[in-house]
């Protein structure tokens, strides 16, 4: 059998002012777990669910799946039945067990020790993040921001700002992770430099942008940048 290929170790990336790290799909498999979700919900419908279909879905919030799903014409149930079916479902699995990303872990307890302070932000609900943060481990979190607590969720900044806000910090001097063009945007938009790991296409290299496969290629270096 041929040797199971590693992934390149990068340079430790500059140590920053907060770790603001979003949840589903970066820190948790759960994103593929949400489309298939949205999936199952669409075959229920009798509409699509391929690939194509399913993208927009990718990283968005309850509300503005649902929303979606009405827009499109893919459901005759009106945004706050399509939301509650999502929304049941989506908890069941989580609530069933999360795998946590390679890498999640280490990348949390090294910014841990090195005293950055890490923030989760989160598109997902409420109950759902702290069903999450209870397998992650709650004290490796300083706050966090699940959807519907500020006024817009992403693609707009909002999440990432508020977040880096708790946290006393300035959200240009922040490193976002994220998996998802939806969530990339946010982080972007609020200023913030942008680790990606991504689970679906779409994010792009930038100066702002360092894309990796997996959290296992990354690390905070011991100096700020």
């Amino acid at each position: 059998m041929p040797p199971v290929p590693q992934h390149a170790q990068l340079p430790p990336l500059p140590r920053p002012a907060a770790l603001l790290c979003d949840m589903d799909g970066t820190l948790v498999d759960t994103e593929h777990a949400w489309l298939d979700t949205v999936a199952g919900f669409l075959r229920t419908q009798g509409s699509p669910a391929d690939a194509g279909t399913l993208a927009p879905f990718a990283g968005a919030a309850l509300a503005d799946a649902a929303g979606l799903l009405v827009r499109d014409g893919l459901t005759t149930l009106s945004p706050a039945q399509a939301a509650a079916r999502l929304d049941r479902e989506f908890t069941a699995r989580v609530a069933a067990g999360v795998a946590v990303q390679p890498g999640a872990l280490r990348l949390l307890d090294r910014a841990r020790a090195l005293g950055v302070p890490t923030a989760l932000v989160t598109a997902s609900e409420r109950h759902v993040a702290d069903l999450v943060l209870d397998t992650l481990g709650r004290h490796r979190f300083d706050t966090s921001v699940a959807s519907g607590e500020t006024e817009r969720g992403k693609p707009h900044p909002d999440p990432y700002l508020a977040a880096a806000a708790a946290l006393g910090v300035a959200a240009p001097d922040c490193l976002a992770v994220e998996d998802t063009p939806t969530g990339a945007a946010a982080a972007l938009a609020a200023g913030c430099r942008l680790l990606a790991v991504p689970s679906v296409p779409g994010i792009e290299p930038g100066p702002r942008t360092v894309l990796v496969t997996s959290l296992t290629e990354a690390d905070l270096a011991d100096t700020a940048r």
